[in-house]
């Protein structure tokens, strides 16, 4: 029980690799906030999680990339919780294009809603926990954020802004004992990389050293170690979860 009697929010947290970090949370003693657009479909299977572990878990409606709406969201969150211990900043989006065709429309929405909720959320809660002297925020960001990748030039600008924010954020907190780290995930098995074409997918495994697509299981794993007192001294850090494809 590594985060027991923690509490965690956890931003897109209903589906992919957002809804396995709140089951990995909940197994290991958290109660959860979940924040999402639309509650997904088997979030029954989540709350299933929480009654076997004798946590909480809450879904809350809100658009991140609505200023208000998110604030008030995380402002009732606070008073609901008494105390936020982790945040998670995984709300995301994709809007692939080359940037030729890329319309302004789909350059500002995956900006907003991958990297500028990131600053909406981070900045009250960042507020909050030096406040307790303690705290873990996570930004999951990408590999592509690191090394960019053709005709995603709106997303890997957004998952390389999470990088710089949570470096930045990491000298603003560290000294009253918060801690902020970054993931970068590479290519993992959730619904949007499900609609690719296995040609597409093949490639992309012949392109990494395991050999293998990541499982989201994989990615939450590295968020627990995060959340955890296990990382304790770590803090502006990005760590990798790509089966070595970006080596």
């Amino acid at each position: 029980m590594l985060l027991k009697e923690k509490k965690a929010i956890i931003t897109g947290g209903s589906r992919g690799i957002g809804k396995q970090i709140a089951i990995t949370f909940l197994k290991e003693g958290a109660s959860v906030f979940v924040i999402d657009i639309i509650k997904s479909d088997d979030w029954q299977e989540i709350e299933n999680y929480a009654k076997e572990n004798s946590v909480q878990v809450f879904f809350k409606q809100s658009d991140v990339s609505n200023e208000k709406e998110i604030s008030d969201c995380i402002k009732e969150i606070l008073t609901e919780s008494e105390g936020i211990d982790i945040l998670v900043n995984n709300a995301g989006i994709t809007r692939d294009g080359l940037i030729f065709r890329m319309e302004t429309e789909d350059w500002e929405k995956v900006i907003r809603i991958n990297l500028t909720s990131a600053f909406f959320i981070s900045r009250i809660i960042a507020r909050h926990m030096i406040k307790r002297r303690a705290g873990s925020i996570i930004n999951m960001a990408s590999v592509v954020g690191i090394g960019g990748n053709a005709g995603q030039t709106n997303y890997s600008a957004s998952k390389a802004g999470l990088i710089g924010l949570c470096k930045s954020l990491a000298k603003e907190v560290g000294s009253r004992g918060v801690r902020v780290n970054a993931i970068a995930p590479g290519f993992i098995d959730t619904e949007m990389t499900g609609r690719l074409d296995k040609k597409i997918i093949d490639t992309y495994i012949n392109l990494i050293p395991l050999g293998r697509i990541g499982d989201p299981m994989e990615v939450a794993g590295a968020a627990l170690f995060l959340a955890s007192d296990l990382s304790s001294y770590i803090t502006g850090q990005v760590i990798r979860v790509d089966g070595g494809i970006a080596i």
